[in-house]
């Protein structure tokens, strides 16, 4: 346990960090795909009110793909800015 590449550690940590954060993506996907049938059943029941359904609908998922965005900001900083490495060198130089 004492000859662990810290840094190759951190990488690893951040890639399955990263993973776990687009699993995140699945709620969105799922709530506008509810979404969109129910718009749809509501105006096959009052086509009249067919543009108040359809704004209120886009309006729910536009609301609801910002958890989706979220996710992927979060996943790309994680694989691509891995904030983590810098705080591990400080580490190293003041231990030294």
């Amino acid at each position: 346990m004492e000859n662990i590449d810290g840094g190759a550690f951190i990488l690893g940590l951040s890639a399955l960090g990263a993973g776990i954060a687009m699993i995140a993506g699945l709620g969105p996907g799922i709530g506008q795909g509810f979404a969109a049938g129910k718009g749809a059943e509501a105006v096959g029941r009052q086509p009249a009110a067919q543009g108040d359904i359809r704004t209120t609908m886009l309006l729910g998922q536009a609301v609801s793909e910002t958890t989706g965005i979220y996710s992927l900001v979060i996943a790309i900083i994680l694989l691509f800015a891995n904030p983590l490495i810098g705080t591990y060198v400080k580490f190293l130089q003041q231990v030294k």
